[in-house]
């Protein structure tokens, strides 16, 4: 689909008659909506599951500008384009910054919001950094975690390299064999990631705005989320007015995927209890 002049991949699972729910991924120029798809798509028997590949990520073309502005403006234009009416929106970790942004910028295009692992500044960012050096994993170094963080990368296979040393991290149980599949199957875009945390992420903070949003929210995270720790939702379920936080007790930054059956559990009951 050609969205605000750049070509972007999309897919529509379940239900077509069933109300519609978004899914933003995270990780921008790592990141694309498989893993959105293998964790949710068994929400398709009563929903349409709309999956992307943001602009700048995964198989979608990658015309500049990739700023907060830009990505929310093509997330409205596909739902316009495809929907039509106001939609359910579910973002994690940086689609997490998104989602939170889109439905600040557009509010009467959503209906409920879920979030997943995000946060609502770059205020933490120092504790990711500490976790990371005191893991001892092998490759990390607080040069390269800045390099990373700051959006200095120099190439896709510094990236690739960067990314796979830090994936212990991200999980309770450490799967190498899936993790290497996964590092090996990813479309490394470094251009975009250097501007979304080079340009995007230094100025990142909506804390003050968070009242703002009125639809019902799920703040989820895991309880050993090492990049957006749990404080960052718990700001983001204190500000929110309308909002549910739940602490997933054994996953780390994936409970979507680690706990998948009582991830998906809840986001059925909050979405039957908040119609």
């Amino acid at each position: 689909m050609t969205v605000n002049d750049n070509e972007l991949y999309y897919e529509i699972h379940g239900n077509p008659d069933g109300e519609t729910i978004f899914f933003i991924h995270g990780a921008p120029g790592l990141g694309d909506c498989r893993s959105d798809i293998k964790a949710f798509s068994a929400l398709g028997d009563d929903y349409q599951l709309v999956f992307m590949d943001m602009r700048g990520s995964g198989r979608s073309e990658g015309k500049p500008p990739f700023t907060h502005e830009q990505w929310t403006a093509d997330i409205e234009e596909v739902r316009k384009k495809l929907v039509g009416k106001p939609i359910k929106i579910l973002g994690g970790s940086y689609g997490g910054f998104l989602t939170l942004e889109y439905v600040l910028r557009y509010p009467d295009s959503v209906t409920h919001v879920l979030l997943r692992d995000t946060a609502p500044s770059n205020e933490f960012d120092h504790l990711s950094v500490d976790r990371a050096l005191e893991s001892n994993l092998p490759g990390i170094t607080e040069e390269m975690l800045h390099k990373l963080f700051e959006g200095r990368v120099d190439s896709n296979e510094e990236l690739k390299e960067m990314f796979a040393a830090i994936q212990p991290l991200y999980t309770v149980e450490y799967d190498e064999a899936a993790v290497k599949e996964r590092i090996d199957s990813i479309f490394y875009r470094y251009e975009t990631h250097n501007f979304a945390f080079s340009e995007n992420k230094p100025n990142f903070n909506l804390v003050k705005d968070l009242h703002k949003i009125k639809v019902p929210t799920l703040v989820t995270v895991g309880r050993h989320d090492w990049v957006t720790p749990v404080v960052c939702s718990e700001i983001i379920a204190e500000h929110v007015p309308n909002s549910k936080l739940v602490i997933f007790e054994n996953s780390g930054h994936s409970p979507h995927a680690e706990e998948n059956e009582d991830y998906l559990k809840l986001v059925r009951q909050f979405l039957q209890e908040n119609k």
